[in-house]
């Protein structure tokens, strides 16, 4: 029997958490010798949660209210820390708690830990469900992140980590910024499903385009110096190209030295002392159980 803890960040959103969870259940009841527990990080919400009512094939659903609002990202960094000093699982899965990321697919990531249980499981985003211009620049984030850093990051939160990884993940400073940033410098081999961006269940989407710029600069920020190094590289051809052809690369340049500094200045984002204490700001557990 393998166990699975299920990590949900959630901010208000209470609506879409009980949609989630009856989600969870219908497409967890037919996967055999497995076990389903849920962990819900309440990020200070300001709405009061009604009542949960404990769907029948999650064994127990625990709550862990927060002091203060931290983010999406640090709600996940959180859990992972949290989880590691609590070792009763043999797979942590993440999901967002808005619906975006489909409980369809957990049948999918469960498999496919099965099938090699050494290897964590990432859901790599082949469609996703929102408008044409934002596909456009979360395409320009990708591959601006494949430029910069040599890494295609194709994949969020939504993944299932073995305990080894979720150990390794716990201890890196860059957690409290960027999971798929960390996980991809830090995690050398892993397996991927195609996954489909779902819709969410209540309201439009809460990342704006702002919000994806900091997303995209927090990723790139864990390969700050890999960033750096290729910069120089590319100043230093760029002027031999223009010493060799008379041509003039001075807004190029000047504008890889802005984007490193903006690098730089985003991964003052990560904090290890942060992740070590982020258990201080718990406030208090709820538990819910059959």
């Amino acid at each position: 029997m393998k166990k699975f803890t299920i990590l949900i960040p959630v901010y208000n959103d209470w609506e879409s958490l009980k949609k989630l969870l009856s989600g969870i259940n219908e497409n967890i009841k037919n996967l055999p010798n497995t076990k389903f527990k849920c962990l819900i990080v309440n990020d200070s919400s300001t709405i009061n949660n009604s009542e949960i009512k404990i769907p029948s094939d999650i064994n127990s659903i625990k709550i862990i209210h927060m002091n203060k609002n931290k983010g999406h990202a640090r709600c996940n960094a959180f859990g992972i820390k949290y989880l590691s000093k609590n070792l009763d699982f043999d797979y942590v899965i993440l999901m967002d708690g808005d619906g975006e990321d489909r409980p369809e697919e957990l049948g999918l990531l469960v498999n496919k830990v099965l099938l090699e249980p050494d290897k964590s499981v990432v859901a790599k985003r082949v469609k996703r469900a929102e408008g044409p211009l934002f596909q456009l620049f979360y395409q320009i984030h990708k591959y601006l992140t494949l430029l910069t850093t040599g890494k295609l990051i194709n994949f969020g939160n939504y993944s299932c980590l073995t305990k080894v990884d979720l150990e390794i993940l716990s201890t890196k400073a860059s957690l409290w910024s960027s999971f798929s940033g960390s996980f991809k410098k830090h995690i050398k081999k892993y397996n991927e499903i195609n996954s489909s961006r779902g819709a969410r269940y209540f309201g439009p989407s809460q990342m704006s385009f702002f919000k994806l710029i900091i997303h995209s600069l927090s990723i790139i920020a864990v390969f700050k110096y890999r960033v750096f190094s290729i910069s120089i590289i590319m100043i230093l051809f760029s002027q031999y190209l223009a010493n060799l052809n008379n041509l003039n690369f001075l807004f190029f340049q000047i504008m890889l030295i802005l984007f490193n500094i903006f690098v730089f200045i985003i991964s003052f984002r990560e904090n290890e002392t942060e992740l070590r204490n982020s258990d201080l700001n718990i406030r208090n557990t709820e538990e819910f159980t059959h």
